[in-house]
């Protein structure tokens, strides 16, 4: 968990065009683009209201190439949260987070106190799905995280999957914090 009790950094992952930037977006500026736009990386705050205080969500949104792996490992070793994107549509995204978690479990020693979430995004394309919602739940079962399948284009599961994460967060981290934050955070 942070050091700043006000202060929380999620890192974003997941292969190019999986839909990281457009679930960022759609959380913290509610828009979303058709376009597709490769990112380096982009570091996003949201202030949210927890329970009479406030706490500033610092959300990088990563590269989804391989390019700058001292990138990906300082993203790891400052990050307190971590989102594994991977899109539905597409087996080899999925495959490609394996490294990923594996080296998030490397740079933090063990993952069991750290909020980790798989995602499957673009749940709007069913009629092109190749990972099937089981497939996705038994990886996180596998990596002992939580799972959840969203949609950026239609803002299905994106505010959720934020607060779930920051849920899981307190359960996982401080509990005396998590009590107080639960259930009693919305964005500002």
């Amino acid at each position: 968990m942070p050091e700043q009790s006000n202060d929380y950094r999620v890192v974003v992952f997941g292969a190019g065009g999986v839909g990281k930037s457009s679930l960022v977006l759609r959380f913290v500026k509610g828009t979303f683009r058709d376009t597709y736009i490769p990112t380096v990386e982009d570091t996003y705050r949201q202030v949210i209201s927890c329970d009479k205080s406030v706490c500033t969500l610092q959300i990088t949104d990563t590269t989804g190439s391989h390019q700058f792996p001292a990138m990906q490992r300082l993203s790891i070793s400052k990050g307190h949260a971590f989102i594994l994107v991977f899109s539905i549509t597409s087996r080899q995204s999925l495959e490609e987070l394996k490294p990923i978690y594996q080296q998030v479990l490397a740079i933090k020693g063990t993952v069991e106190a750290i909020p980790i979430m798989l995602v499957g995004n673009k749940s709007d394309e069913m009629h092109q799905r190749e990972v099937e919602t089981k497939e996705g739940q038994a990886q996180a079962n596998a990596w002992k995280c939580a799972f959840m399948e969203t949609s950026a284009k239609t803002n299905s599961n994106v505010k959720e999957l934020f607060q779930e994460l920051l849920i899981d967060g307190k359960r996982s981290g401080k509990q005396k914090r998590a009590d107080k934050l639960k259930g009693k955070c919305s964005i500002m």
